[in-house]
């Protein structure tokens, strides 16, 4: 990938937030090293991110995970049993567009399959997941000077194209359970720097959930959710090939839910999840992306969560 000066700011894209800084470049060869750092750094924190010199892009996302583990209500972790397990497969297409030099738009379209299985059953099924729209609007840009970090704002809707746990078509284990059912709305906020070829990011995110009615064998309840708050830090390395590597750590998490207008004792949700990541450019239109993750499998850190370990390959085609 060239180091190209260009007019265009460097902005986000995810499902799961995404963010983005931008450099004023006014000489390739003198600030190289933070150009890097920008442009690649914040690439391989989220893949479906916009560079600097980048003004529209796609891009498909493979995942697979499988459960070691499970956290209960009280935050126990425990062991997967035998005769019980769980593998989950996403593929994810996305793009993103620049509005501006300041904004930038993405969509996420994701499927996902799940195979579950218990000491006497075993399922597999899937379909459409959430999709997801987004936007960021940057204030400030990382590196653009030593002492006024970027500072850029997120928002996002998710909506409820998936298929939600009450309605799945495939019992007893819901294999075919893809969403939430409800709308999700989201904002936050994130500050990032350069320094050097070290690329430091921290979000906040927190979204908030339409109500919705479910009917289960001639019963129906008025489901809430509650709040989910989630905070994400990373820090990337830039190598003078322009190859990045990222390490970044969120936690996410969730109140009880309301049922009919009373509180669902112990449906809280917390996960903590660690994640490795790599970026490779192939040329100044592509890139290829891999990660690996985990649910650390840690007592108190996750509750009422499957623990997970797996990994993901991601291509993206930019256009200049």
């Amino acid at each position: 990938m060239s180091c190209q000066a260009s007019r265009f700011a460097n902005l986000p894209a995810w499902r799961v937030p995404s963010w983005v800084s931008a450099l004023a470049l006014v000489s390739c060869l003198t600030q190289r090293a933070a150009a890097q750092a920008c442009c690649a750094g914040t690439g391989v924190v989220t893949p479906g991110r916009l560079a600097l010199h980048e003004s529209a892009l796609v891009g498909v996302q493979l995942k697979a995970a499988a459960e070691i583990g499970s956290f209960d209500a009280h935050g126990r972790y425990a062991a997967l049993t035998r005769g019980g397990s769980e593998l989950d497969l996403e593929q994810d297409a996305f793009a993103a567009v620049r509005l501006n030099r300041h904004a930038q738009a993405a969509l996420l379209l994701p499927v996902l399959e799940t195979r579950r299985t218990s000491a006497t059953q075993s399922e597999f099924g899937g379909g459409f997941g959430d999709a997801n729209l987004n936007l960021r609007y940057d204030f400030t840009f990382a590196g653009a000077t030593k002492t006024i970090p970027g500072l850029g704002i997120l928002a996002g809707i998710t909506f409820p194209t998936g298929t939600p746990a009450d309605s799945s078509r495939i019992r007893p284990l819901a294999t075919d359970a893809t969403g939430i059912g409800a709308f999700q709305a989201s904002l936050g906020l994130a500050v990032e720097q350069v320094f050097g070829p070290w690329l430091v990011n921290l979000t906040g995110v927190v979204a908030q959930r339409t109500a919705r009615t479910v009917s289960q064998s001639g019963i129906t309840i008025h489901e809430h959710l509650a709040a989910q708050w989630t905070a994400l830090g990373a820090v990337g390395y830039v190598f003078p090939s322009e190859a990045a590597l990222a390490l970044s750590a969120s936690y996410t998490a969730e109140g009880d839910a309301t049922i009919d207008g009373a509180t669902a004792p112990d449906s809280s949700h917390r996960t903590t999840t660690v994640t490795l990541a790599g970026l490779l450019p192939l040329s100044d239109s592509w890139r290829a992306q891999a990660a690996l993750f985990q649910n650390v499998p840690i007592s108190t850190l996750s509750v009422n969560q499957p623990a997970l370990l797996g990994g993901s390959l991601t291509a993206v085609h930019a256009w200049l």
